[in-house]
Order: C-alpha cells, then sequence, then structure tokens
C-alpha cells in the first residue's frame, strides 16, 4: 500500500496519464476556459503527457529485454522488434533536440512500417542537413531500439563511403561485396537494417546496384527476403538549402515550430536532383522515387548547442553549472555573418570543448 506523498504521486499521475478515471466533480487545475469559453490547457501539460506515455513505454520495452533475458523459452523472438518504437519514441523526444520534424517523420514511418504485416517495399529514408546536427545520432537511435546488440547485430550493417568503397576502379569488386552482404544478412534475419553514411560520395555503380532491393515487390516474391528492410541514407548534400529556406523562415516571422516538411521537403529533392556533382542526384534511387522520404535536419541554434553540452555532461555522470553551458555554446561558431543565429559545426566536437573544463 502506498502511503504519504508517495500516494499523492501516484494519483497524480493518474490524473494526468489519458483515459484515466477521475473523481466526479474533481476539478484540474492545469485546464480551464478563458473569457470566451475556449478551453485551454496549462502550457507543456500536452508535452508532460507525451513524455509520461513514452516512459512507460519504455519501461515495457525494458521489461520485455529482461524476461527475454531470464525466460529464454518463453521469449517471442519478434518482441524485441515489437518493442523498439516504443523506446525510439523515448530517444527521440528526450535526447534529440531541435529536429521537431526528424522527430514526427522518424517515428511515424518507421513504426508504421514495423507494423505493416508484409510489406511490399524496404522502407528507404535519406537524412539530410549540415555536419553535427543529428543524422548519425538518429541513425544509432534506430539501431540501439531495433537491435539488443545496436551495430554489433548481424542484422545491422553500416556502410561508410569512403571508407568501405574508396577506390573507384575497384567498383565492380565493391557491387558483388555489396550485393553478397545484403543477400546474407536478410537470408539471416527477419528484420534487417542498412546504413549508407556519405551517400553522396556513393559511386553511381553502387548506387545502381541497390535500386532492385528498393524497388516494390511481388506479393509472393518477397518470401525468401526478409519481410521488414530498412535502408537509412546519410548525406550533407544540400544541407545550404535547407539553412537557406529556414533563415528566411525565420527572418518572415515564422516560429523554428511551425516550419513543416512542405516547406523544405520540395526545395531539397529539386536541389538534389540539379546537382551535378554527385550521382546520388542522378541515381534511379531518387528519379525513380524508391527514396520514400527525404528527411531535412534543420541547422542548430545556441539554445539546442547548451541542451547538448547538458547532455554530455549527464551521459558522463558529471556536474555542470549553467555558466558552464554557456561558455561551451558560447566556444561554437556561429553563422550567418550578420546573424549569428546556426552552430556551423552542430553540436560536433561538443564532448570535446567538455574536456576542457574537465582539466
Amino acid at each position: 500500500m502506498l502511503r504519504g506523498p508517495w500516494r499523492q504521486l501516484w494519483l497524480f499521475l493518474l490524473l494526468l496519464l489519458p483515459g484515466a478515471p477521475e473523481p466526479r466533480g474533481a476539478s484540474r487545475p492545469w485546464e480551464g476556459t478563458d473569457e470566451r469559453g475556449s478551453a485551454w490547457a496549462w502550457p507543456g501539460f500536452q508535452r508532460l503527457q507525451e513524455q509520461l506515455r513514452a516512459a512507460g513505454a519504455l519501461s515495457k520495452r525494458y521489461w520485455t529485454l529482461f524476461s527475454c533475458q531470464v525466460w529464454p523459452d518463453d521469449c517471442d523472438e519478434d518482441e524485441e522488434a515489437a518493442a523498439g518504437p516504443l523506446g525510439l519514441e523515448w530517444d527521440l523526444n528526450v535526447r534529440l533536440h531541435g529536429q521537431h520534424l526528424v522527430r514526427q517523420l522518424v517515428l511515424r514511418t518507421v513504426r508504421g512500417y514495423l507494423e505493416t504485416p508484409q510489406p511490399d517495399k524496404a522502407l528507404a529514408l535519406s537524412f539530410h542537413g549540415w555536419s553535427g546536427t543529428g543524422k548519425n545520432f538518429v541513425a544509432r537511435m534506430l539501431v540501439e531500439n531495433l537491435y539488443r546488440d545496436g551495430l554489433m547485430s548481424d542484422c545491422v550493417r553500416m556502410f561508410i563511403a569512403t571508407f568501405h568503397f574508396p577506390h573507384p576502379k575497384y567498383v565492380d569488386l565493391y557491387k558483388e561485396q555489396l550485393m553478397g552482404q545484403i543477400r546474407e544478412t536478410q537470408q539471416l534475419c527477419h528484420q534487417t537494417l542498412f546504413i549508407f553514411d556519405e551517400a553522396e560520395k556513393l559511386h553511381p555503380g553502387l548506387l545502381e546496384v541497390l535500386g532492385p532491393h528498393l524497388e516494390h515487390r511481388a506479393p509472393e516474391g518477397h518470401r525468401a527476403e526478409s519481410p521488414w528492410t530498412i535502408f537509412l541514407f546519410l548525406s550533407n548534400l544540400r544541407g545550404d538549402i535547407i539553412n537557406e529556406v529556414v533563415l528566411k523562415l525565420l527572418k518572415a516571422g515564422w516560429s523554428r515550430e511551425e516550419i513543416t516538411m512542405e516547406h523544405l521537403e520540395p526545395h531539397l529533392q529539386a536541389e538534389i536532383v540539379e546537382t551535378i556533382d554527385n550521382g546520388f542526384g542522378h541515381s534511379r534511387l531518387v528519379k525513380e522515387n524508391l527514396i520514400d522520404y527525404f528527411i531535412p535536419f534543420l541547422p542548430l541554434e545556441y539554445r539546442h548547442v547548451r541542451l547538448c553540452a547538458r547532455d554530455a555532461f549527464l551521459s558522463q555522470e558529471l556536474l555542470y553549472k549553467e555558466e558552464t553551458l554557456d561558455e561551451i555554446a558560447q566556444m561554437m561558431v556561429y553563422v550567418p555573418k550578420e546573424e549569428q543565429l546556426f552552430s556551423s559545426q552542430g553540436c560536433k566536437s561538443i564532448s570535446q570543448r567538455i574536456n576542457y573544463f574537465l582539466s
């Protein structure tokens, strides 16, 4: 039996959770009506509800993982994948800063795809934005939440263009190796994830090899392949266009959170296609609409850099002062020259800057 303040806290949380029963006639101080009779809610209340739901989902996920370790005979091998988006929601809401479009779109598309019983196509997402805005960070979130072993999982393959495919003269060998690794992984795993970093630097021949894996499949033709396959393409390509559009909207009086995909995706896709110095925009992946979504990562502002610095301290279990967060954020270079609005490196190198204050 809960007593004292614990009982009060539990009752309060019950009232906050959606669908929770309320005592008849109970007042809700966080809600009310204005002089015109319109309903209002305490600012941040909806956000709190979302975080509570995500926290509950996360605890369910970790209980699933724990029970699979303790009682493996009773564990459904697909349970981990089914629980993955629940932890992903928490990570995107709490750990990712300044990327409301990414948060909404990644969660919706990944969850919807994994809940499809027999998808007829691999899910292909292309992340675009400046360095340090969170592309690799979100990719890692997906890996960590969908696979117990993370990047060490046999069901995940990550390729860095300049590292894994550095020499154009060996492209035929790379094509064979890439096709073999994709085929082997899909035969081994029920759910697979392939990440291509520096996608704009991939040789056109490698991009063409990927084409058939992103096409729609006939219902009877995909049984031998992994039913759920996700391809992530990470690229700095046309991050400048994203920044230009965002800056223009902010100058016009829009708030950052009011910016939508309709503002950005048409510009981004058109610019990628028109870029002449890379093969990605001219590949069949783009021209035949095999990429499901081009997801823009917005440039990060001073307030986001502060949050990244705070998270870096917390991740190392270190105490920090608010003044220290300001000092770290002020060390970054901000552009454009006149507005000094966006961090030119996003949140990159934050961890290294923290070491300066610890020495």
